[in-house]
């Protein structure tokens, strides 16, 4: 396979489960943080979850199963 080709495979699946991270995390902190949607703290929601999907993807760099050599 082919560098480029790699690295696009790599970047896709890499992304999703970045993505896929970013969402259980929101969906964890908006159920521990309030019983009513008005009560939740959306820059803690945000912020941890982005930083979420920032480790995956840097978890990503030592590799993914999806992706092969």
């Amino acid at each position: 396979m082919k560098k480029r080709e790699y690295l696009k495979r790599w970047a896709k699946a890499a992304g999703i489960r970045a993505l896929k991270t970013v969402a259980q995390t929101a969906v964890a902190m908006i159920g521990t943080e309030a019983a009513a949607l008005g009560d939740v703290n959306w820059l803690l929601v945000l912020s941890a979850s982005a930083l979420a999907g920032i480790l995956s993807l840097l978890m990503s760099i030592a590799g993914l199963p999806e992706v092969e050599d």
